[in-house]
């Protein structure tokens, strides 16, 4: 137990520090996003790292929807976060806030505020308060608002939420400190007039706060212990710390931030997002090209892979990217032993077995994963015509090809030793059919003489194949270009998605309900698409491929 710390990241040595020390007696995290959107892989990060805290210290996890800005928001973004934080696994039992049934509680602080003179409503506009605030290297400028008095303060700022001014007509700000060398605290705007129509508060409100003075209101009423966020909000913990302070929270929540995580050649932000959706580029936020993670599950991604992926990945404080190529070692290591190898068709051509009995059907018992005992076996259908891949024939094949052409023999995975005598070519000189001859004796695919044949190849049985849409993606920008052109328009890549409707796979997959995954032998793992898929039209996606160049790194 005494190198019990070593394996510790940098925030539950913070949390341990605090329990010791008495600041908190449990932990209590929360996953706050604002509902404007659909979450992508960065926020999976989030999730599962709040979530896993409050697991770990045995402790309470939130799911809070931070919804003080009704110009973005949508009840349809806050059912699809609900589906994607319970399909991660992050458990929020009965612990679901929106931040915006705390506009009364966040209306009284603020007040309080202004009551203790630390809070002034300005009638700059946003382009004056921003002149004012100052640089950098320059201090900011009182308003000429500032000194109104408390008298003043409160009744103009009960004026406000009564619906006497126009939008941005006038603003309450905290008063802090104009000559803060950190900006966020030269006298930030906590509220502002917005007569909007709110998903939850109706039209009740005309007045919003701002996400700096909400969130440390949220976490404080909530008894969040540790508001753990990432490194673009280090420069607000001052501004969080004072909220907190000031409007006299107790116990104080503690703001901690880490690194996001960011991934290469991938698209995550919304705009870029909604502009494909509304191009028809892709087909909404869930198409399996983006890395949203409602994309992700519908390209065949699962909660244990992701949680594999952000735990590799590892909490810090420096930046980093993380190459593409990791999230798919990730995936291929969670399915390898858990999915059975399938056989399907994508590009079929014909084979007939000529000296096999016309009409017959046999049902060879295949084994599911070699692996993998525990999966069992399943009966694969078995007669005289059967499809395979093109490309495992060839007329005139080069060197060290073992596969199928005139006069070679090779083992049909699991059935039989075949010997090509023969094919067919249609007018345009692409061969249709092939003809061969098979030996009985070799059931099972080996031969009781004992020869040897070194190319196996995979097959279905025509007569019961069922055909089915097959699609491969690949990354919807051009990798070797960049995601962004010079414009700041996206590099599209033009062969992201390729269709084949023309494809054959065992009968058995008919039964396979939406978001299954298989191993689709050599041809990678292949998942049911949840949106598209039907028992008259099966859709498979492929999610990665079988190799993968990705090594993981080795550890010093």
């Amino acid at each position: 137990m005494e190198n019990e710390n070593v394996s510790k990241n940098f925030i539950e040595q913070e949390i341990d520090k605090d329990l010791a020390e008495g600041r908190y007696t449990e932990v209590c995290t929360r996953f706050p996003p604002e509902p404007n959107g659909y979450l992508h892989i960065g926020h999976a990060k989030s999730i599962l790292l709040n979530s896993g805290l409050a697991k770990k210290y045995h402790g309470t996890f939130h799911l809070r929807f931070d919804d003080t800005n009704p110009t973005k928001e949508d009840t349809e973004y806050v059912e699809s976060i609900k589906t994607d934080v319970e399909w991660l696994g992050a458990d929020w039992e009965d612990r679901l806030f929106f931040a915006s049934d705390y506009f009364d509680q966040m209306y009284e602080a603020a007040v309080k505020l202004i009551k203790k003179g630390k809070a002034y409503v300005s009638d700059l506009s946003a382009d004056e308060i921003r002149e004012y605030r100052g640089t950098l290297t320059e201090p900011g400028k009182n308003s000429p608002y500032r000194d109104r008095s408390i008298e003043e303060n409160l009744k103009l700022f009960e004026e406000m939420k009564n619906g006497a001014y126009k939008d941005g007509e006038k603003v309450l700000r905290a008063k802090i400190d104009m000559a803060s060398p950190n900006i966020n605290m030269r006298d930030p705007v906590i509220y502002r007039v917005a007569h909007m129509h709110h998903h939850n508060t109706g039209d009740k409100w005309c007045i919003y706060p701002m996400y700096d003075f909400a969130h440390p209101i949220e976490d404080a009423i909530e008894k969040i212990t540790h508001s753990i966020c990432t490194l673009e909000f280090e420069d607000h913990r001052p501004l969080y710390d004072w909220v907190v302070r000031e409007c006299e929270f107790d116990p104080a929540p503690r703001q901690i931030e880490f690194a996001k995580l960011y991934l290469t050649n991938v698209v995550t932000g919304k705009r870029y997002i909604k502009k494909l959706v509304q191009d028809g580029v892709v087909d909404g936020w869930d198409d399996p090209r983006l890395v949203s993670i409602a994309a992700l599950r519908r390209r065949g991604f699962t909660p244990e892979s992701l949680k594999m992926f952000v735990d590799l990945c590892g909490v810090s404080k420096s930046q980093g990217s993380v190459d593409y190529a990791m999230l798919e070692y990730c995936i291929r290591e969670d399915l390898k032993m858990k999915r059975p190898r399938m056989m399907a068709i994508l590009d079929p051509v014909k084979v007939v077995i000529d000296n096999y009995p016309e009409g017959e059907t046999e049902y060879l018992e295949v084994v599911n994963n070699l692996e993998n005992e525990e999966l069992g076996v399943r009966k694969v259908p078995f007669s005289r015509e059967l499809y395979i891949d093109r490309e495992d024939f060839m007329e005139e094949p080069p060197k060290k090809y073992f596969r199928m052409f005139p006069g070679n023999e090779v083992r049909l995975m699991n059935a039989y030793f075949v010997t090509c005598n023969s094919f067919v070519k249609d007018e345009n000189g692409v061969v249709t059919e092939i003809h061969c001859t098979y030996d009985p004796a070799s059931k099972g695919g080996n031969s009781p003489d004992g020869r040897k044949v070194k190319g196996t190849i995979q097959w279905v049985s025509a007569a019961q194949a069922v055909p089915a849409e097959i699609r491969l993606y690949e990354n919807i920008v051009d990798e070797e270009k960049g995601v962004y052109n010079e414009d700041g328009s996206l590099n599209l890549n033009p062969n992201s998605l390729t269709v084949l409707d023309n494809c054959y796979v065992e009968p058995s997959l008919l039964k396979a309900e939406k978001y299954d995954s298989f191993q689709f032998v050599r041809n990678g793992f292949f998942c049911v698409d949840a949106k598209d898929s039907t028992s008259e039209h099966p859709v498979f996606n492929r999610i990665v491929s079988l190799k993968s160049s990705y090594k993981l790194p080795t550890q010093a």
